[in-house]
This record gives C-alpha cells, structure tokens and sequence, in this order.
C-alpha cells in the first residue's frame, strides 16, 4: 500500500471518529499529493520518496507558521499548527539521531576519501540521497561540514 493509499484510509478512519485536527491535517496531506500526481510529467503516480519529501516540506511549513503565530501572540492558531504538524509526522519514517546521521556522514566521507571542504558537495549529495527522509538537510549540513574542516 502506498502513502497515498495509507493517507485516503486513514482520512476516512479520522472522518468516523470525528477528528478534526486529524481530519483537517490529513486532507491538506492529500491535496499535496493530488497536486503532485497531477503535475506535468508526473504521469498520475506519485512514489513514496516523493510523498515522504512533501510530507517533510509540510511539516517544515507548520513548525514555521507555529513560530509566528507564537511570535504574534496567537497561541491558539500555533497549538493548531503544531497538532497538525503531530499528525503529519507520524506517516514520516523513524528519524535519524545525530549520532547516526554523523556514523552515516563518517562512512560515506571514508567511501568518497573527502577531505576538505571542496568536496562537500560531493558528500552531501550523497549523504541527502542515503539519509533522505530520515534525516534534516540542515542537520546533515551541519554534520558534513564539520567533519569536513
């Protein structure tokens, strides 16, 4: 079953026990995914990596709209965002710990035999590639670029 598939049942499961929050996050997770299947060139398929970097991209967009919500004294629009961004991140694979994504970091310098900051592009294209998903692009940044100066 697919994240798509997994969204739609789980839509109808928060629709029976008349979960808004749950509800409400879960159809803005399923009008990402329609728009993205029916993007030019997506040929009305949308594979799970694709779902995953949305998913990500979501909850990303809910912790920032959480902090200015906080920012402007509005703590019942923020505690909105961030029940929702719960919601969305459940259907995220099991994140890394920093101890793993720098384990991760080590062994793919030692595979590329990087050693300065010049091939840090090089090492983070592939690190985003292995870690995607299951790991911050600013965290494994941070991690790369301190293990490479």
């Amino acid at each position: 079953m697919t994240l798509f598939d997994t969204i739609t049942e789980e839509i109808k499961k928060a629709m029976l026990a008349k979960d808004k929050v749950r509800l409400d996050a879960l159809r803005g997770v399923k009008k990402e995914f329609l728009e993205a299947k029916t993007a030019k060139g997506a040929a009305d398929e949308l594979a799970d990596d694709k779902a995953i970097a949305i998913l990500q991209k979501m909850v990303k967009q809910r912790k920032e709209s959480a902090e200015i919500y906080k920012e402007q004294g509005r703590e019942d629009l923020a505690e909105t965002e961030i029940e929702q961004m719960k919601v969305i991140q459940e259907y995220l694979p099991k994140q890394l710990s920093k101890e793993e994504i720098e384990a991760e970091v080590m062994r793919i310098i030692a595979d590329t035999g990087a050693s300065t900051m010049k091939d840090m592009g090089r090492v983070m294209g592939i690190a985003t590639k292995e870690l995607g998903g299951k790991a911050d692009g600013g965290t494994i940044s941070a991690i790369v670029r301190q293990k490479l100066s």
